[in-house]
C-alpha cells in the first residue's frame, strides 16, 4: 500500500511530470529523429538509448551492432561517421567528428570547431567506454580495447589499446592483459538488447 501511495504522489507531482516530458523530448531529439535521418543498413542493432547527432551524416552499414549509451556525434557542418558491416561498438563508446580548437585567449565554448570524418571499417570491435576522435580511420578487422582513446588512425587487423590507443599486436595473437581474448568489452551482447533497424524504417 505504501508503494502505491508513493506512486500516486509521484503522478501528481507536477515537477516530476514536467521532468518526464523533458526526458521524452530529449529521447525523441537524440534518438528517434536522428535515426530517421541516418543511413541504416539491414540487420543493424541499436540499443534504445544510443545518442546520435546530425544523423544525416551518420551511416551504419549492414549487421553492425551499437551498444547501450553509445554516442555517434557527427559534425554540425561536414564531419561524417561511418560504421562498417558486422562491426561492434561497445556500450558507452563516444565518437565525435568535431572537436574544439585550443586557441589562446578564447574561452572554450567560443572556440572554432575542427571537423573530420570518422571511418570504422568492417568487422571492427570497439570495446566499451572507448573514445574515437575526429579524423580517425579504423581499418577492417581491428579490435580496440575497452576504455581506449583513439586519436590516430589504426591499420587493419590489429589489436590496439590505451590512452592514447596504440597497436599492441595483431588480431588472433595473444596480447598482454588479454586484449585479444575478450578484453575489448562485451559489446555484442549489449547490442543484442537493441532494436533491429533497417534503412527507411522510423
Amino acid at each position: 500500500m505504501t508503494k502505491i501511495i508513493g506512486f500516486v504522489r509521484s503522478l501528481l507531482n507536477i515537477r516530476a511530470l514536467l521532468h518526464s516530458l523533458r526526458i521524452v523530448h530529449f529521447y525523441n531529439y537524440a534518438h528517434v529523429q536522428q535515426i530517421r535521418k541516418a543511413a541504416v543498413g539491414k540487420g543493424v542493432r541499436l540499443a534504445p538509448n544510443v545518442s546520435i547527432r546530425n544523423g544525416e551524416r551518420v551511416e551504419i552499414k549492414n549487421f553492425a551492432h551499437i551498444g547501450e549509451r553509445a554516442s555517434l556525434w557527427a559534425g554540425d557542418r561536414s564531419g561524417r561517421i561511418e560504421i562498417g558491416e558486422h562491426s561492434l561498438i561497445g556500450p558507452g563508446t563516444f565518437m565525435t567528428a568535431a572537436n574544439y580548437e585550443t586557441l589562446p585567449d578564447i574561452v572554450i565554448d567560443s572556440q572554432p570547431k575542427r571537423e573530420a570524418d570518422i571511418i570504422v571499417g568492417k568487422d571492427v570491435w570497439i570495446g566499451a567506454n572507448s573514445v574515437v576522435l575526429p579524423g580517425v580511420t579504423i581499418g577492417d578487422s581491428t579490435i580496440v580495447g575497452a576504455g581506449s582513446v583513439v586519436t590516430k588512425s589504426l591499420p587493419p587487423g590489429m589489436l590496439a589499446a590505451g590512452v592514447p590507443a596504440k597497436v599492441i599486436g595483431r588480431r588472433g595473437e595473444s596480447a598482454q592483459g588479454g586484449a585479444g581474448r575478450g578484453g575489448a568489452g562485451q559489446s555484442e551482447g549489449s547490442a543484442e538488447h537493441g532494436t533491429p533497424r533497417s534503412a527507411g524504417q522510423p
